[in-house]
């Protein structure tokens, strides 16, 4: 379970960062985060966009409503989500972090 937490301008989501992959998408859940992968590199804060990017497309939000607060330099991110429903949101999240059919 990913877990999000409140923030006085919206919602909290953990990210685990997998920079520099071959392929950019959702890999599932670990550790309570939700695990992501980008093709950008870990350099001048490309893979933090990216991350940023992905995210709020896989959530279905625009990319004004997503913000890195913590863990520019880190694996372990938080991201700030605004503009959207606990229920939309943990609902997405569950679908994102199931696992996949191969």
């Amino acid at each position: 379970m990913i877990g999000l937490r409140a923030h006085a301008d919206g919602w909290v989501v953990p990210v685990r960062a997998q920079p520099g992959a071959r392929k950019t998408g959702v890999l599932g859940e670990q550790a309570g985060a939700l695990k992501l992968a980008v093709n950008a590199p870990p350099e001048d804060g490309r893979a933090n966009k990216a991350l940023a990017e992905l995210l709020g497309e896989v959530l279905g939000v625009k990319r004004s409503q997503v913000e890195l607060l913590r863990g520019a330099a880190s694996r372990e991110k938080l991201f700030l989500i605004r503009g959207v429903e606990r229920a939309d949101l943990e609902t997405c999240l569950r679908e994102l972090a199931a696992p996949r059919e191969a």
